[in-house]
């Protein structure tokens, strides 16, 4: 699956850097998404991997803070780029005469230099309020990758705020944004039944959305369902078990999603592999 997700991913950042035809503003981002799926199994699946190999099984403390920090970073980075992706298609189908003064290259690159800066700061303020908890019992981490609830559970001491910062701050956070990405598609299905009289045009529109949905619905229903239930409403085992859905699976199968419904992305592929035969 690793493997999947990297060559796919890595496929699609190549043809939307090198094809001058995919370089719009629907297509940047989708790039964006190619890089941030490979950063972000890569966080957690090539440690796993190694353990399965190890006896050992371990990772030093800076190494386990580090991953918790950017496992948040990348996994908020994402819920804002999917957002930000469905902003964009409600403003390319909606307001069709200003998108191009509205989403131009210099608008672009600021939402995505956004897009990455907030998380980061978001996943530091875990990761600092995390590193200052005393670990003073076991050490044995009840998951395949450092995350905030397993080393909450080894954590001596009073752990409320951190877990206040998980289930209220990054929970809000996350329901913000599905609201936010399911209001721009609702506006966008609203727009196209009400002014949209060819069913060809509201067939294309629909179909170019629909890939991203996909992606949004596989994305968002684990990790709403570990980040916003209560801290006794699913055990640690149910967690890894879901988390391998939204570290491993997910990423892995964008790619697959995107090439298969998405008619530029195969013609562009399809080019490219032309030329190098």
């Amino acid at each position: 699956m690793y493997f999947v997700n990297v060559a796919g991913n890595g496929a699609i950042l190549m043809i939307v850097i090198l094809d001058p035809r995919l370089h719009s503003p629907m297509y940047f981002f989708l790039g964006n998404l190619a890089c941030l799926d490979i950063c972000y199994s890569t966080v957690t699946v090539p440690k796993m991997l190694e353990n399965f190999l190890s006896t050992s099984k371990a990772i030093s403390f800076l190494g386990c803070i580090t991953q918790l920090h950017f496992f948040h970073f990348l996994g908020s980075t994402e819920a804002l780029l999917l957002t930000v992706m469905a902003f964009d298609r409600f403003m390319a189908i909606c307001k069709p005469l200003h998108y191009p003064f509205i989403m131009n290259r210099q608008v672009c690159i600021q939402m995505a230099l956004t897009i990455w800066a907030i998380p980061f700061l978001h996943a530091l303020l875990h990761s600092i309020m995390t590193s200052r908890l005393n670990f003073c019992g076991s050490n044995h981490i009840h998951h395949f990758f450092c995350d905030v609830k397993p080393l909450l559970e080894l954590a001596c001491g009073n752990t409320e705020l951190n877990r206040w910062l998980l289930n209220t701050l990054t929970g809000t956070i996350a329901i913000g944004l599905f609201f936010l990405t399911f209001l721009s598609y609702f506006y966008i299905i609203a727009h196209l039944f009400l002014k949209t009289r060819s069913c060809s045009m509201l067939h294309k529109a629909l179909s170019t959305c629909a890939s991203h949905f996909m992606v949004v619905v596989i994305f968002y229903a684990p990790v709403l369902y570990i980040y916003i239930s209560p801290a006794s409403g699913s055990s640690l085992e149910e967690d890894r078990i879901i988390a391998v859905m939204y570290t491993v699976v997910t990423p892995a199968l964008n790619p697959l999603i995107y090439t298969l419904r998405n008619k530029e992305v195969r013609g562009a592929f399809n080019r490219k592999i032309r030329i190098q035969l």
